[in-house]
């Protein structure tokens, strides 16, 4: 066998057993609009800026679990002494309703102590101005559309999420929202 093969396991919750008002109350995720991304690609190409894009993995094992969920022990991992436990959750899997609500929480907060401001229009939309940079951060789900107009306060913020969370750096964006991008000193195609 190949030793570049991996193989991968997701432990996945049972959600659609879940009943709302017990075990969870909200359910959302920051979700980019073309009608935001479209008018963003026209400024970066004016304004001659980078257009980047990394994906965050396991996205939602980043979101912290405020309610109280058990679920079944796992087939395969049960406890032969102690058989009838069950698991009390304290960090979201995926499967779970509100595990993309809790990753949103997660990236929202630590976008904002970063100094980063809401967008009114969108709330996947993301701006941190100051008088010598610009950064803009669009996000849908575990995708991150960064734009700037400096490589290196891009560097710096792709530096400092790799941090926080686990994440890739795609590099230049290639494919958003199904969509191609082609992207070329002036201009971008959207395919």
């Amino acid at each position: 066998m190949n030793s570049q093969h991996r193989y991968k396991t997701r432990f996945v919750a049972k959600g659609y057993a879940q009943i709302y008002g017990i075990d969870y109350e909200e359910t959302y995720s920051l979700i980019a609009k073309m009608t935001t991304v479209r008018p963003i690609i026209i400024m970066v190409v004016a304004k001659g800026w980078s257009l980047r894009q990394m994906d965050v993995k396991n996205v939602f094992f980043h979101g912290d679990l405020h309610e109280e969920v058990y679920m079944e022990q796992p087939p395969g991992y049960v406890d032969q002494t102690h058989p009838n436990l069950v698991c009390r959750l304290k960090k979201v899997l995926y499967g779970l309703k509100q595990a993309p609500r809790t990753w949103s929480n997660k990236i929202v907060q630590y976008l904002v102590t970063s100094g980063f401001q809401t967008s009114n229009a969108n709330f996947s939309l993301y701006v941190k101005k100051t008088d010598h940079e610009i950064v803009i951060i669009i996000i849908y789900v575990d995708d991150l559309i960064i734009i700037g107009d400096s490589d290196a306060d891009m560097f710096d913020l792709k530096k400092l999420l790799k941090q926080k969370f686990e994440m890739k750096d795609l590099g230049k964006l290639r494919y958003f929202l199904g969509i191609k991008v082609i992207q070329s000193p002036k201009r971008i195609w959207l395919l």
